[in-house]
């Protein structure tokens, strides 16, 4: 069954309780998701108490400018990367005041696929401030919108304790 916007809502509320809970503000950086995490989360009343910005990075120079990726990571690995997800994170934590952060890079479709990196490929990283990132990768299935929805479900997801 697709997630729905009541789902994302839902489950951004938790998130926000969760950081709320923790005295913890986040951040975003988002490419295939242009904002939608940001969106969700600030869709809740009350988030301005633990939602500090966001940045929909999409092209390479926004990515350069707003969040610090080097341009031989792009040009080595790619928008859609360990490397530059974990990149992405990073910087948002430098450019912001959040003590936590989330940063999503992938290929929502329907085109922009290549063999090694299909429509679907999401690369998502977390980070806490002083802290180490953990980014992991994810192949998603459907429709750009679907592809997009899932990326803002396991972001939020992995902001909660495991």
């Amino acid at each position: 069954m697709p997630l729905s916007d009541a789902d994302l809502t839902q489950l951004a509320a938790t998130v926000g309780r969760h950081l709320h809970a923790h005295r913890e503000r986040l951040v975003t950086a988002e490419s295939c998701t242009g904002g939608w995490i940001a969106k969700a989360m600030t869709d809740i009343a009350g988030s301005s108490a633990w939602f500090d910005c966001g940045m929909a990075a999409y092209s390479y120079e926004a990515k350069q400018a707003l969040l610090g990726v080097r341009p031989q990571t792009l040009e080595t690995f790619g928008a859609v990367s360990r490397e530059t997800v974990i990149e992405m994170v990073s910087g948002a934590l430098v450019n912001s005041g959040a003590s936590v952060a989330v940063a999503v890079t992938g290929i929502a479709g329907p085109g922009g696929g290549s063999p090694d990196k299909p429509v679907g490929t999401v690369w998502i990283g977390w980070k806490q401030r002083g802290g180490y990132a953990r980014a992991e990768v994810f192949q998603f299935d459907g429709d750009r919108d679907a592809i997009r929805r899932q990326t803002v479900d396991a972001a939020l997801k992995g902001l909660l304790p495991r």
